[in-house]
């Protein structure tokens, strides 16, 4: 490392004595235990949050072992019969790709446009299949473990959320709104709804204000660059290596513009380093960790270049991220009752195969259980649509009580955040919507907070991931492959954590319809998609059904269907055919033996039916059903995982597939299938 790039290196480790210094204190964190004093959320004694900036989860993780990425089984399938992976503009076709550079992990790749019309326009409704036209074919581009192997390592080492979705489809602000206060004023007071970045002034009620009320400690750790008022552009500033980029969006709020030193407000969000004359960018963060002053409740907004924002670099970010990390773990009293979540605020434009859980809309066909009050914006300034959830981004939970390399697929947005603050401090906010509260958990599955190991497998070193000069570089703009291939994922399994879900969708023919029943007896709500890929292919439908709740529905179909089904954890349904052949049904109930499914058959026709089993984990079978007959099936599961396809002899266009798992309430291993 060269004595330039060195001080600079100091400067943006927040003061540490070398890098070497730094890779050993993270080492360190392999062997300091928990805080256990509980064994509940109750030994949480400090909530660290780290946002960062426009990363979807599959430009970042979709090659990672055991998470839903490349090797999904059942992604959605286009009205062109191919599954999302495969976005056209009409002309051409690009599948995800890795592009062609030394070291992507340090490319300044280009920003994509992310605003509110144009992601609604990718979204289209659920249908999903405008990417190329709105985000150009750099979307579909892709890192791999060699490009960000910190993070890679990261996520071996701890928690990674595989189905965390950013809060709103659209840029930067709104989505931390979200983050910080439940919403972004959709009920159109206090100057809300904001989907543009407008940082006008706004007025509804903030959670830190919440938090100030019930006596609950918190604080925002920034840098103040040219200064955090309206003369300083609250954090803004020209030089990206100071300052807070305009992340704390607590700054855009009335009460805290209008806020005097010496109150709450101004005290604990309009203070910071001073880095432009020569302070450590994380100096107070380190400093108060030190001396164990860490509040209840931190949120640290990062300079702009650290950020990962096009077109700043991973490696930089990756370098800021384990500046914090250091800091955390310097003091292993703090870090025993910490957990730093690190997610991202929005997906710039970058693709992720997962179609967003979204509410049945004035647009989008479906039903709900619960209220969607407040999730539609009725276009009265720019296109309608759906507020969120928005595109899944990558998140972290990082933690004595979330090591071990897991994977989470809880569906989780930016309001669960604040559900884990309310979950521990109880402190409630109104702001979240009953849509938003029954699709979102409260990232406790994230943790097992009664677990005894601790172990980090060590973590790749960061000695050369920091900024060589304080330029803005020109950006890289990422070319596909003339000939597209569809990557592959990592192969293994991960451990997975145990969920709430008990869900189920049965369905049968009955004449020119579909009928079908969305049954869910878990304590988490559910959102399901259900897709038509027949010819014609109708709309998309959104189905919201909560805790302990029952739906009833009825899709038209034509002479051929074809209809599939996606809910969270990899939970799939397909049912096709032809209303030729009715009668003959397959669905499955609550399984009367661990470890197995039970499929119930039916064959309500009048003549026997031979149906071939296919199972994705096993051998195929024949079972022969007689005419009139009923017969249950019980199928045993891989690790609680199952792929069922019954196809029939007497019609090749008859199909019935289940997929996904069972939940028992026990932790298990992630779905076999996505390691190939």
């Amino acid at each position: 490392m060269t004595d330039v790039n060195r001080r600079r290196f100091l400067q943006v480790s927040a003061g540490a004595a070398a890098a070497a210094m730094l890779d050993q204190s993270l080492a360190r964190a392999s062997s300091l235990p928990a805080n256990r004093i509980h064994g509940s959320i109750e030994d949480v004694e400090h909530i660290v949050v780290l946002m960062q900036e426009n990363r979807s989860f599959d430009s970042y993780f979709a090659s990672l072992r055991g998470v839903r990425g490349f090797g999904d089984p059942h992604p959605a399938r286009l009205p062109s019969g191919k599954d999302v992976w495969h976005q056209s503009d009409g002309e051409r076709e690009v599948l995800p790709f890795h592009p062609d550079v030394p070291d992507l992990g340090r490319a300044f790749v280009e920003d994509l446009d992310h605003a509110w019309a144009p992601t609604h326009a990718a979204f289209d409704n659920g249908n999903y299949g405008k990417w190329l036209q709105t985000k150009t074919p750099a979307t579909m581009m892709s890192y791999r473990r060699s490009d960000i192997p910190w993070y890679f390592a990261l996520a071996d080492a701890f928690t990674i959320c595989d189905a965390y979705h950013c809060s709103l489809l659209g840029p930067t602000d709104p989505n931390r709104y979200y983050m910080w206060t439940g919403w972004t004023g959709n009920d159109g007071r206090g100057g809300g709804p904001d989907l543009w970045n407008g940082e006008l002034g706004y007025s509804w009620t903030t959670y830190p204000e919440r938090l100030q009320q019930a006596g609950v400690s918190w604080k925002v750790y920034q840098d103040v660059g040219n200064g955090l008022d309206a003369a300083g552009s609250w954090g803004w500033t020209g030089d990206p290596y100071i300052g807070n980029y305009g992340d704390n969006a607590l700054l855009y709020f009335t009460p805290y513009r209008t806020a005097a030193p010496g109150t709450p407000l101004y005290d604990r969000a309009r203070v910071g380093t001073d880095a432009k004359n020569g302070d450590d960018l994380l100096r107070i963060f380190r400093d108060d960790v030190a001396a164990d002053a860490l509040p209840q409740v931190s949120w640290i907004a990062a300079p702009e270049a650290y950020t990962e924002h096009g077109n700043w670099p991973t490696d930089f970010g990756m370098s800021y991220v384990a500046q914090v990390l250091d800091a955390l773990t310097a003091n292993p009293d703090v870090w025993a009752k910490t957990a730093l979540f690190l997610v991202y605020d929005e997906n710039d434009g970058f693709f992720d195969h997962i179609v967003p859980p979204h509410p049945n809309t004035p647009l989008i066909p479906g039903a709900s259980t619960v209220s969607t009050a407040h999730e539609f914006y009725d276009g009265a300034h720019d296109v309608p649509g759906n507020f969120g959830l928005g595109v899944r981004v990558p998140a972290m939970v990082i933690s004595p009580w979330s090591t071990g390399g897991w994977v989470c697929s809880e569906t989780f947005d930016h309001t669960s955040l604040i559900r884990f603050m309310e979950k521990r401090f109880g402190v409630r906010e109104p702001n979240i919507t009953p849509w938003r509260r029954a699709v979102c958990g409260d990232f406790v599955s994230a943790f097992d907070f009664g677990r005894k190991v601790t172990a980090v497998p060590p973590l790749p070193s960061t000695a050369g991931l920091a900024p060589t000069d304080r330029l803005r570089h020109p950006s890289y703009v990422p070319v596909p492959p003339a000939v597209g291939s569809m990557p592959a994922q990592e192969s293994g399994t991960r451990p997975s954590r145990a969920l709430g879900y008990r869900f189920d969708v049965n369905a049968h023919l009955a004449g020119t319809a579909v009928v079908a029943e969305l049954d869910n007896r878990g304590d988490l709500g559910v959102h399901v998609q259900v897709r038509s890929n027949a010819a014609p292919p109708s709309a998309p439908r959104s189905y919201t059904t909560g805790a302990h709740a029952t739906q009833h529905e009825t899709w038209p179909v034509g002479d051929t269907y074809d209809l599939s089904a996606h809910g969270p954890d990899g939970f799939y349904r397909r049912w096709a055919g032809t209303t030729a052949i009715a009668g003959l049904e397959a669905g499955s109930t609550t399984p009367s033996r661990p470890g197995t499914i039970r499929l119930d058959l039916h064959n309500g026709t009048t003549v026997p039916q031979t149906l071939t089993l296919t199972d994705a984990y096993a051998a195929s079978s024949t079972v022969v059903l007689p005419a009139g007959e009923r017969r249950a099936l019980l199928q045993p599961t891989t690790h609680g995982w199952y792929d069922l396809t019954l196809t029939s002899a007497t019609d090749p266009t008859w199909v019935r597939q289940l997929a996904g798992r069972i939940h028992t309430g026990a932790a298990g291993i992630s779905d076999p299938q996505l390691g190939g």
